[in-house]
């Protein structure tokens, strides 16, 4: 099986993995301006919080730089204030693309930042063009060295907690929601890296993860991974986990977060939220795992997190390879949406993402370290892990 990677560089030249085709067909799509990041993003052919932070990151950088190398240079580079006008609407563009995604945010404000300390220090505008350029691929390449350091941490915590309950911390069962992985990141992952370094140091027993739906990026994507990494696994629907947690020794549920509230409420996939519900009522730890960038401080709490809905039809739909499979004229398998309800109907409910209160959430891990609450506190003390 092919290495998985969400985004692939060259020069000046991005690709993308087209998400909504996997895992049956893998397709790389060139993404050359700010608009056509935007779709990709806006229509989940890339999608994770940080994988978009990046294609972000990246193709504002590779604007740039083509600029840059073009003789004669384009008018944005012609003063610092063209500069600006230049690449100010470009950001504000693309944070529109996921809102509830704070990781965007956090790069396009970073790109901001840069542009505005070269105009303050009275730099020419094409110094501060390469400035930006840097700083694009310094977002991305950040990535993957983070999400390592925070998969031990919050691997070795896991151990940790087994063994305090009279376990001997190996063998350990874990289930995920959605998709964390490569696929979601620049690399390795945030709670699919978790379980990355579990198995890796010999500690997992099983991954166990929900289809995810209605867009099944546990099914589709976090199936996928754990099939190349040769991690064992199990899928379960997303109204089974009830019955997994009375039947199964689980250890640990890991997930992602789009978006952490000072407090530590936290924004994820939808189900996430009723994942964390019956995880409490079962006394399984729930961890959170996500990068500095995902935490908004300027946020109090998970009342204050703007929650993206997607399309109605959206959820009216499956799409996957014709079973039979049928085999298209270059040898990918012929793929298909199908609608599971009745046409027509009106009332369907579709956020993208739920909020978990911090009170049903044990441990939030970034690659600073690992938070816990302090006893009888409902709420995190982040200050230490961002």
């Amino acid at each position: 099986m092919v290495g998985l990677t969400s985004i692939r560089t060259s020069g000046h030249k991005i690709e993308i993995v087209n998400q909504l085709l996997l895992p049956h067909t893998v397709e790389f799509i060139p993404i050359d301006t700010v608009e056509e990041a935007h779709d990709a993003i806006k229509s989940m052919k890339i999608r994770g919080a940080p994988a978009i932070a990046s294609l972000a990151a990246l193709i504002v950088s590779s604007e740039i730089a083509r600029g840059l190398e073009t003789t004669p240079p384009p008018s944005f580079l012609e003063s610092p204030q063209a500069l600006k006008e230049f690449i100010e609407p470009k950001l504000s563009y693309l944070f529109t693309a996921r809102p509830t995604a704070v990781n965007l945010g956090a790069a396009t404000r970073r790109l901001a930042n840069t542009l505005q300390s070269g105009l303050d220090a009275g730099k020419d505008a094409k110094i501060i063009a390469q400035d930006l350029v840097a700083e694009g691929l310094a977002i991305d390449s950040e990535d993957v060295s983070r999400n390592k350091a925070m998969s031990k941490w919050g691997g070795d915590w896991l151990m940790e907690q087994v063994k305090k309950k009279g376990g001997s911390g190996t063998a350990i069962n874990v289930m995920t929601v959605c998709n964390t992985g490569s696929l979601a990141t620049s690399g390795y992952g945030t709670a699919l890296g978790l379980i990355t370094y579990l198995h890796e140091t010999g500690n997992l027993q099983k991954a166990f993860f929900t289809q995810s739906t209605p867009y099944h990026q546990g099914s589709r994507l976090t199936a996928y991974e754990l099939l190349s990494l040769n991690i064992p696994s199990v899928m379960l629907c997303d109204s089974m986990v009830g019955s997994l947690f009375q039947h199964n020794n689980i250890a640990g549920i890991a997930v992602g977060a789009d978006r952490i509230a000072k407090n530590g409420d936290t924004a994820n996939k939808v189900g996430t939220y009723n994942a964390a519900v019956l995880a409490a009522r079962h006394g399984i730890p729930f961890i959170v795992v996500a990068p500095v960038s995902t935490v908004d401080l300027d946020v109090e709490d998970g009342s204050g997190i703007p929650i993206e809905h997607r399309p109605p039809l959206e959820a009216c739909l499956v799409r996957g390879a014709l079973y039979p499979f049928v085999a298209n004229a270059d040898g990918t398998k012929a793929q298909a949406s199908v609608m599971v309800t009745p046409e027509g109907l009106e009332g369907v409910y579709n956020p993208s993402f739920d909020v978990t209160p911090a009170e049903l959430i044990t441990a939030i891990v970034t690659e600073k370290g690992v938070a816990v609450k302090e006893d009888g506190k409902t709420s995190f003390d982040l200050s230490k892990i961002v």
